[in-house]
């Protein structure tokens, strides 16, 4: 994998949720630390959007979805574990 794939995530929050408030601050921090500038977070509020998150098969949040590159992959909670997080993601190998 390339440094300058860039990846793409969707994550789908129950609005100020705390376990979605920091899952989204987690998520962000991952980003800035091991893909600066080479990622895009798209945050899905499942209250507003409770039809698209039913669509996109999404039933407990907060639920991370890696979207790019390929394979596609999900986590589910507040993603606070560094290392099993890069490594369900398949990101180990930038971290290092």
């Amino acid at each position: 994998m390339s440094r300058r794939t860039k990846f793409k995530f969707r994550l789908y929050v129950a609005g100020d949720a705390l376990n979605s408030v920091q899952a989204l601050a987690n998520l962000t921090a991952l980003c800035r630390t091991h893909l600066p500038e080479r990622h895009e977070i798209e945050v899905v509020y499942v209250f507003q959007e409770p039809g698209r998150a039913l669509a996109d098969g999404i039933f407990m949040t907060p639920t991370l979805v890696k979207l790019a590159p390929f394979p596609p992959r999900r986590i589910v909670g507040a993603l606070s574990q560094t290392q099993p997080m890069l490594q369900a993601l398949g990101l180990e190998a930038i971290a290092a």
